[in-house]
Formats: C-alpha cells, sequence, structure tokens
C-alpha cells in the first residue's frame, strides 16, 4: 500500500504482522508529528515491540505502509536505519572498551566520526568517559545506551523503556534528557509501562492491545474522555483520574506476564 508524506515524522497506514495464527498487529494506522514526543503504550503481547521493529525496519511487514522521516521502510530498510536511533531496554557493550571508544566504533559502523567526549557531556557522562560500562550505575548506563543511540544523528530517536528498573532521581533525570533531545529536533518515540512517565512527557499517547490502537489522543483528552463516562476513583487524590486508570480501563485488570 503506497501513501504519500505529509510532513510527519512517522505514517503508519493498515499496518499488519502476523505469526502463523497469532496476528500481532491487526491493520493499524497512526502518524507521529514531527518534534513530538510519542508514547506506544500497550500490556504484555499487545503488539508494541512488533510495531516498532517494524518502524524501525528490523522486520517486515505482512502488509500496509510506513513512512519514517520520508523513507518508505518496506522498500528500503537500510535507508530507515541511518536515520533512526534506537536505545535499547537492555543492551550488551564488549567490556573491553571504555565510553569514548565504544561510541567511536557505533559511530564507525555507520561510517561517520563523532565527537565521543561532547556526546558523553550531552547525556551528562563526560566525567565516565575513560571508565567501562561495566562500572556505570544503572541510569548511566541507560543515558549511554541513548547516547550510542545518537551517533548517527537521527532524525527520530527510539526510547524502549529507557527508565525501568531506575531509583526516581535517575527517572527524572532521564525524562530531562528526553525533553533537551525533542528540544534539538528530534522526534521521539516512548514505550514505557510507567502512565505517570508517559503523561509527563508524552505529547500524544497510543494505546494498543491485541494489535490494535485502542485510542490515541493527549493524555489529558484520554483522562477527561474517561471523567466523562463518568469513572471515579474509590480514593481521590489531587483529581479523580490519571493515565493510569485509562491504561486499565482499556486494557483489562488481570496480570499478564512475559
Amino acid at each position: 500500500m503506497a501513501i504519500v508524506g505529509t510532513g510527519y515524522a512517522i505514517e503508519v497506514q493498515g499496518l499488519r504482522k502476523s505469526y502463523g495464527s497469532l496476528v500481532a498487529v491487526d491493520g493499524i494506522s497512526f502518524s507521529v508529528r514531527e518534534r513530538e514526543i510519542f508514547g506506544l503504550l500497550g500490556p504484555n503481547g499487545a503488539g508494541k515491540t512488533t510495531t516498532v521493529e517494524i518502524l524501525e525496519g528490523l522486520r517486515r511487514a505482512d502488509a500496509g505502509g510506513v513512512l519514517v522521516a520520508g523513507v518508505d521502510v518496506r522498500k528500503d530498510p537500510k535507508a530507515v536505519k541511518k536515520l533512526v536511533g534506537v536505545q535499547l531496554q537492555s543492551s550488551a557493550f564488549f567490556s573491553g572498551l571504555n565510553l569514548v571508544e565504544l561510541l567511536d566504533m557505533f559511530a564507525s559502523l555507520y561510517g561517520q566520526t563523532v565527537n565521543a567526549r561532547e556526546l558523553l557531556k550531552k547525556v551528562d557522562l563526560e566525567e565516565k568517559a575513560n571508565s567501562t560500562v561495566d562500572k556505570l550505575s544503572g541510569g548511566q548506563k541507560q543515558r549511554f545506551s541513548i547516547a550510542t543511540a545518537l551517533v548517527n544523528e537521527p532524525q527520530v530517536l527510539f526510547l524502549d523503556e529507557p527508565t525501568t528498573g531506575l531509583d526516581p532521581q535517575a527517572r527524572r533525570n532521564l525524562w530531562e534528557l528526553a525533553q533537551t533531545l525533542r528540544g534539538e529536533g528530534r522526534t521521539i518515540v516512548l514505550t514505557t509501562h510507567y502512565m505517570e512517565e508517559a503523561e509527563t512527557l508524552c505529547d500524544r499517547v497510543a494505546i494498543m492491545d491485541r494489535g490494535k490502537i485502542l485510542a490515541l489522543d493527549t493524555p489529558q483528552s484520554m483522562i477527561q474522555n474517561l471523567l466523562a463516562k463518568g469513572f471515579r476513583r474509590e480514593r481521590v487524590a489531587e483529581r479523580d483520574a490519571n493515565l493510569e486508570d485509562v491504561f486499565i480501563d482499556m486494557t483489562g485488570h488481570h496480570l499478564r506476564e512475559d
């Protein structure tokens, strides 16, 4: 299916992906604006990971159209990989190299050179330039993973649960970094299980479940829509509902394991 760019950083139309009888992504369509922090939310098995991997050019869709930074992902996934940066929730790095050497190595994979110390300064790791990754704290490792995703000056940055397992201070530090990167003109696609994180960072969010998008709007609009349905918390704190309430209402209360 051919689609035409309209100035959005990402455009998706009728995206489908199945694994045998399992429909992981079921004909979804959405767009992500330039310089937007866009949240993709959903319980385990919702189809988030498959969707993001297709956008990154790592997995081929069965049907549908996808443009990322104006490039047709199905036709030229290699070109897309040069335009995006990917921070993974769990990354493995060569233990014998320090941070500067690792960034230089990652840049070389793109045929580029990078000012590694300036990049480390951007993610508040300048003082760790000569350290190896195993000497970093959890938050520092996540910030370094983001630094590796920036070596090719990507137009679109994918952050995969960047604050999982971090303490509140490190978590807020990552939030500030994401907002700084957006301020530089980048588009960010964020997956997270933390509803407060999505509500704080994201301009808009899409809630997925069972391969479909159930809702796509600003967090504030979603909350107001839930309240308009008559929802009220049993214990009212500062307000009657938040984005977590929207998420649970749409995807169910039962626990899902990986």
